[in-house]
This record gives structure tokens, sequence and C-alpha cells, in this order.
């Protein structure tokens, strides 16, 4: 996959409920850190990654990955602090 763009350099730290969510790999999204399908038509079209669909379990806070380039997608490694 091509380098994603960073969205922000710190995660997106959410209280979520229980659902479906389908989170942002390529960093285009203007809806951050969930998909809006604006990675279609450019180079991460079809990519693995690109568009993650996460399973939310139980209610809770977390942190997602802002800056796209998490070793544990989609949530925050820290590796936004080495950018």
């Amino acid at each position: 996959m091509p380098d994603p763009r960073i969205a922000q350099k710190a995660p997106y730290v959410m209280d979520m409920e229980p659902g479906s969510y389908i989170y942002c790999g390529c960093g285009l999204s203007t809806k951050q850190p969930f998909c809006d399908n604006a990675h279609k038509g450019t180079e991460f079209e079809g990519q693995k990654g690109v568009a993650m669909l996460v399973e939310i379990e139980e209610e809770g806070t977390k942190a997602w990955c802002g800056c796209k380039h998490t070793k544990t997608p989609p949530f925050c490694d820290g590796s936004h602090e080495k950018l």
C-alpha cells in the first residue's frame, strides 16, 4: 500500500458504543477516524487495510490511530511519536 496520509499526530480518543465501524487506513477521509470512501479513484483504491471493518463488542473508550502508521490497526500504538 502507498504511504498513508497522516490525518493527525495523535490518536482519536472516543467513547464508543457496540457496533460496526469502518476505519480509514489511508488518511484521506474527511470523517476521521472513519472511512468516507475518499480513497475511491486514488492509488489507495483496492489496497488492503484502506477501509477496515471493526466490530466493537463492548462500550468503552478507544484510541483510534490518527497517524495511520500504527502496527496495531485500527488502534494507536504510539507510532505518531516517531513521525
